[in-house]
């Protein structure tokens, strides 16, 4: 019995394979055909470009830079995000600064080489796809390739002779074929004069899936292009402060700070108000996690719309509160001691929660008290006050400058209070957590320095010469909200999502085909020819066609050799085994 090993063939030498149609377009991707360079002319070089536009290393490159572009947008401060910071470089950098103002690295999101960047890899994207899809039609709709006139040239190839009849083989071929998932048809090899020998083999096709994960894959590129652009541009992003008890309505005066896309509309924002009730923060009280926070969340009363019901939430860090378009995040926490300022004359002043801002983890903060208007000291002079505010909420003797502890323990308040002129009606802005002592006088203690008196909740500080009084009253917790309207990120998800499941079928699944010739030899007996051909060199195609050409072989077996006088019929599978030189052999 004449028969091949199962697995790569000896005789497929590129340079004399004649696969014809067996072997090509198993990619979908398009040809290039380079042109006659000094005889192409406007046209011709429109379409070089194009060509050049749309091929996969140019839109490889486009993706490179555009990563590589998003670094400095990274790592130097942005216009859009934070102009704070941008001033404070142009004072420190007066070298680079201007370098990076024709650059546009402060604001390279919406650059004209960043923009240039994204819009021809979407453009390069799009005419990748477009061919590429109607080509991958085309094969879906068409018919496997015939079988090439000579099998054995094939990667992979194994033959066998049976008393079966061909036309059985052929049908059993074809249902174990379309079994094993294969798009399987009958096919003709043609004679010389291109006419059809009917019903000599059967063609099948499998892995379609790998095109289908290619193209997926490059669709969901443009569909987060498109996000993520439409994100930008349509975005909104703000930031409030409440100190418990107050509450917040999703208007643009509301916020403490806020930042947007360039065709955002302040119509765009989600109606809906919410009040802070309170914050609950619980810490690691011993350990090497000691101070690590163990219950951080905010209990929040909210509603939609102007006449939506009051309801209940719970906000905790990345588990915001989602309203409509919008998203309420919980950012940060801290202590709001409330204090009372009476003047001169007994009359208040001033009462209310003042916000410190957090200096560590441990929660010991700091900020300044403000009073602008009504003061007037003991000689009846109006004037105003600014008082520096130190907080340690866990106070530790013979430590005064750090809490020992982030929960409210034993809250001590540092007062430093000056008075005069605050400098807020020159028109200059200045930050509500700082004190300008440009016009500023400390008031003085009995030593002559600067006053500075620690007080427990409850506790009052006379200032000197009658001129009034301060007294911390208690302490409140305060929390900072991030609310942010990202439109489109839907969107964004589910394109990251099938860009990674369609990289995935690209990668792992393999176009492949597998042909079955059965035909009658001069002797009588049916010869049975198998053979496969992957897109790329892989061990699952020779594995794959002996697995199908020993489940052939079960219902076909193999007859004897006339010039064999053995009686032993091996099936196809056992030549894998044999062609593998057993230990210590030469090679």
């Amino acid at each position: 019995m004449s028969k091949s090993t199962v697995g790569e063939n000896p005789t497929a030498a590129p340079e004399d394979q004649d696969l014809g149609a067996a072997g090509s377009q198993l990619s979908t991707a398009p040809k290039e055909e380079l042109p006659n360079l000094p005889a192409m002319g406007f046209v011709g070089w429109v379409r070089w470009f194009w060509r050049q536009l749309t091929s996969m290393r140019v839109a490889l490159l486009l993706l490179l830079l555009l990563a590589l572009g998003a670094i400095p947008g990274s790592l130097i401060p942005q216009t859009g995000s934070d102009e704070t910071k941008v001033a404070d470089f142009r004072d420190r950098h007066e070298i680079l600064a201007p370098i990076y103002d024709k650059l546009g690295l402060f604001h390279v999101y919406s650059s004209v080489w960043f923009s240039a960047i994204y819009i021809l890899l979407f453009v390069s994207l799009i005419g990748c796809i477009v061919p590429r899809t109607w080509q991958f039609v085309g094969q879906l709709r068409g018919r496997p390739p015939g079988a090439p006139k000579r099998l054995t040239r094939l990667p992979a190839y194994t033959t066998w002779r049976t008393e079966t009849e061909p036309e059985q083989i052929r049908e059993a071929a074809l249902a174990l074929l379309k079994k094993n998932r294969f798009r399987a048809l009958p096919h003709s090899l043609e004679d010389a004069g291109g006419a059809p020998i009917a019903g000599d083999a059967v063609a099948a096709e499998k892995g379609y899936l790998r095109e289908v994960g290619n193209l997926l894959f490059h669709i969901a590129l443009i569909v987060m292009l498109i996000a993520f652009a439409w994100g930008q541009l349509f975005k909104s992003e703000g930031n409030k402060l409440l100190v418990e008890g107050n509450g917040f309505s999703n208007t643009l005066i509301s916020y403490d700070d806020f930042k947007s896309g360039n065709l955002f509309s302040t119509d765009d924002l989600t109606p809906f108000s919410f009040g802070l009730n309170d914050f609950t923060g619980t810490y690691e009280a011993s350990g090497p996690n000691k101070g690590t926070p163990r219950t951080y969340q905010a209990s929040l009363t909210y509603s939609e719309g102007a006449y939506g019901k009051d309801r209940k939430a719970i906000v905790k860090v990345n588990e915001p509160l989602e309203i409509g378009d919008s998203k309420v995040y919980l950012t940060a926490h801290g202590y709001a001691p409330v204090i009372t300022v009476r003047d001169g004359k007994g009359k208040v002043v001033y009462s209310d929660a003042v916000p410190l801002l957090p200096l560590d983890s441990n929660v010991t903060s700091s900020g300044v008290v403000k009073v602008y208007d009504g003061y007037k000291n003991a000689k009846g002079v109006t004037e105003q006050l600014g008082v520096k505010a130190f907080f340690l909420p866990t106070y530790t003797a013979g430590n005064e400058i750090s809490s020992s502890f982030p929960a409210l323990i034993n809250p001590v308040l540092n007062l430093e209070p000056y008075h005069g002129d605050l400098g807020v009606d020159s028109g200059i802005p200045q930050s509500v957590y700082q004190l300008d002592k440009t016009h500023m006088k400390g008031f003085k203690d009995s030593k002559g320095k600067q006053m500075r008196e620690n007080l427990r909740p409850g506790e009052t500080v006379k200032l000197p010469n009658g001129a009034g009084s301060i007294t911390y009253e208690g302490t409140k917790e305060w929390a900072n909200f991030q609310i942010t309207q990202q439109p489109a990120s839907g969107w964004a998800l589910a394109g990251s999502l099938a860009a990674i499941f369609g990289l995935a079928a690209s990668l792992f699944i393999q176009r492949r085909r597998v042909w079955v010739r059965a035909v009658k030899g001069a002797d009588g007996v049916t010869v049975v020819e198998m053979a496969g051909l992957g897109r790329s060199e892989s061990a699952k195609v020779p594995e794959e066609l002996g697995d199908l050409a020993g489940i052939l072989y079960e219902q076909a077996p193999g007859a004897p050799d006339p010039d064999d006088d053995s009686d032993d019929d091996l099936d196809p599978t056992t030549a894998i085994d044999s062609a593998v030189p057993a230990e210590g052999a030469e090679k």
